[in-house]
């Protein structure tokens, strides 16, 4: 695809005659009559300029956004993936977008003073296919989101719930509540099928209403991120100041900024596309920003702006952050990778025969792994390394359940090949034979109105009972809810119906492993993006009466459990206060599972006072009866091999003053967090 800069492509424009009386240039006036039919005029489209070499090669992804499309509005979009630039944080004015005009011709007697307006420039009828009929029960679609509506520019009442102090340096809980807070309104405008710059709507609604950290530019660590962490969207890196450029790879402080210490590259980031070496682990080869045009003779690169601040850090010796882009099913992923410094610089002919400036980066040591551990997944993802690994001990924990194998792990103790205490593995819960107080016998269910069709459409049954929305898109949650409910047996909606999540099992590369201190744990070799699906929490469902006094694996949501949250602020889409969406789970019966002797993977996933997983209850239909099921879903971003974890609540709460409670569960906690409440279960 051309990916220049189109300024006023025109197809042919529409000929028309004056009226007669010469008061009016209304085309569609259909009484307006002509005896002679006159040709069309024909206007030659006007050429295609080249981009400027701000906006290098790939402008256009800057503002095509995966979710909505092609960006076309005027606001300041995502970055460009081509972005060995320089630092600008002006705002990216997107070309302007004409729509082509039809050829119309002019009206006369002999077609009726009609004309097709789907027909397009040409001058032979076009066959249509056939509209809904008259009456028709055919679903209507969801309308479109109107792409000016969810921008904001103020709103006095809203509570960013950041410190004027904690937007110019930040911490982990705050970088975290970001990084939340815009994904909860991203995912929102997707459910809304918002069409135009979805992801700049987000980014710079927040930006408006503070809900941003690290605003001040620092050179080293950011606070608050980590190496290891992972962004789906380069607006992500800009609201938690990791890398503080809209549309450039190179960041840096300006000598003005600096004060004492002068111009110095602050954060580069790799594009993919340039001729950047980035397959050695702890060494990066970077190439420098340049004028680039996609049409035209090629031009060397200047030593100045982003080039100038490399140069400059390579004689002062300070540390440069490095993120780095991979690609992970069709998904972009950035890595943050630490600290580097740039040893040496030089300047190579290009393929293009203009000079460029090279960068070599070198990691610094003692650093947790970030880049390292993407390509060790990477190869077990590729059954490169599985068989030979260190402490590889099973193929498949499921034998054959899931349709992905799930391994088995231990790197502690690599000689102990000992595998889970004997239980039987299930895909899903399992119930027994009583009739559970959830079942609702002789209820109409299903979504026969469907006809076939997969629910997205307002006529759907079950649509109505999520509130007239789905619960997800492209297999992510949306938003939190105290019941959600998934299409079941009576419904018929086809199989893979966006509203059939929960029930169709794993979708990631999960591995059981041998953690320290707390027994086997669940870690993941892909990335996981915020509200996506893990797993069901399956196992057997049972009465008070029925559970075990030593169970280990019992689900209890009647637990006390720390509140959060985690859906999306109406204010930050210009919404109604009154519009957020209840994240408090009221179920009508308590809900026990028992994963002792019969569970899947969600039986290892261990618990947290600071969890990165949590849990969300399912309503679905089965042979005529309502069923309950628990869903497992990613609180946020989670890097590969991080362990997997969720709350699991405790049993009572002790208040030992007016804001102080203690936490009392049966067993002691380890997880370690800052939040650690001490005990849990």
């Amino acid at each position: 695809m051309d990916k220049s800069i189109p300024i006023l492509e025109a197809t042919p424009v529409a000929s028309f005659r004056p009226d007669k009386r010469g008061s009016s240039d209304d085309t569609n006036d259909e009484s307006h009559k002509t005896s002679t039919a006159s040709p069309p005029i024909m206007v030659s489209p006007l050429r295609t300029i080249s981009p400027l070499d701000d906006f290098e090669n790939d402008w256009y992804d800057d503002w095509y956004d995966e979710d909505a499309g092609l960006n076309t509005g005027s606001i300041k979009g995502e970055p460009s993936d081509d972005v060995n630039g320089e630092t600008d944080d002006s705002s990216a004015v997107p070309p302007l977008m004409v729509t082509p005009l039809q050829t119309i011709r002019p009206s006369d007697d002999s077609n009726n003073n009609s004309y097709d307006a789907g027909a397009g420039p040409s001058t032979v009828p076009v066959k249509r296919g056939r509209g809904r009929p008259k009456g028709s029960k055919k679903p209507k679609k969801p309308k479109t989101d109107d792409p000016n509506s969810r921008m904001v520019e103020s709103c006095s009442n809203f509570d960013s719930r950041i410190t004027e102090v904690e937007r110019e340096t930040g911490n982990q809980e705050v970088v975290g509540s970001v990084l939340k807070r815009f994904d909860a309104v991203r995912r929102r405008l997707c459910q809304l099928n918002h069409p135009k710059h979805l992801l700049t709507t987000a980014s710079t609604n927040c930006t408006k209403l503070g809900v941003q950290t690290n605003r001040r530019r620092r050179i080293g660590a950011v606070p608050g991120v980590q190496v290891g962490d992972i962004f789906y969207y380069w607006g992500e890196m800009c609201l938690v100041g990791l890398h503080k450029p809209t549309v450039a790879g190179i960041d840096y402080l300006t000598a003005a900024e600096s004060a004492v210490n002068g111009q110095a590259a602050t954060s580069v980031v790799t594009a993919g596309k340039y001729d950047d070496e980035t397959e050695e682990l702890d060494t990066l080869i970077y190439s420098g920003h340049g004028r680039k045009v996609k049409h035209g003779p090629p031009c060397d690169q200047v030593l100045q702006r982003g080039n100038l601040a490399l140069e400059a850090s390579e004689r002062r010796g300070n540390d440069v952050r490095v993120v780095r882009r991979e690609v992970h099913n069709n998904e972009k992923v950035y890595i943050y990778d630490g600290l580097y410094m740039v040893s040496r610089s030089w300047i190579v002919t290009g393929k293009s025969g203009s000079q460029e400036f090279r960068f070599k980066l070198v990691r610094k040591p003692d650093q947790p792994p970030g880049y390292a551990i993407w390509k060790l997944v990477e190869k077990l993802r590729n059954h490169e390394s599985i068989d030979p690994r260190e402490g590889f001990i099973l193929q498949d924990l499921s034998f054959g359940e899931e349709l992905l194998p799930v391994h088995l792990v231990n790197e502690v103790d690599e000689d102990d090949k000992t595998i889970p205490e004997d239980f039987d593995y299930i895909r899903s819960q399992c119930y027994s034979g009583m009739k559970h107080d959830l079942h609702v016998e002789g209820q109409s269910l299903g979504c026969h109105n469907c006809q076939g069709e997969s629910c997205n459409h307002q006529n759907c049954t079950c649509m109505g009972k999520n509130g007239g929305q789905l619960p997800y898109h492209k297999n992510i949650l949306v938003c939190r809810k105290p019941l959600i409910y998934e299409c079941g047996e009576s419904c018929t909606c086809p199989i893979d119906c966006p509203n059939r999540l929960v029930q169709t099992g794993l979708k990631l590369h999960l591995e059981v492993f041998k953690t320290t201190n707390c027994g086997w744990g669940l870690r993941s070799w892909d990335p996981i993006r915020a509200g996506t699906f893990i797993c069901e929490f399956a196992g057997v469902s049972k009465t008070k009466e029925e559970v075990e006094e030593d169970d280990d694996y019992l689900f209890d949501t009647s637990r006390i459990y720390h509140s959060f949250i985690w859906n999306y602020e109406p204010q930050l889409l210009r919404e109604d206060a009154s519009a957020q969406v209840s994240e408090v789970i009221n179920l009508p019966t308590q809900v026990l599972i028992s994963a002792k002797e019969k569970g899947n993977v969600g039986r290892f996933m261990n618990h947290s006072c600071s969890p990165n997983v949590f849990w969300q209850p399912i309503e679905y239909e089965n042979n005529g009866y309502t069923y309950v099921r628990i869903g497992l879903f990613a609180m946020k971003h989670i890097p590969p091999m991080t362990e997997l974890t969720y709350d699991y609540g405790v049993s009572s709460v002790e208040k030992t003053g007016e804001d102080e409670v203690i936490y009392r569960g049966k067993k002691i906690c380890l997880c370690g967090s800052v939040q650690c409440r001490g005990s849990f279960g």
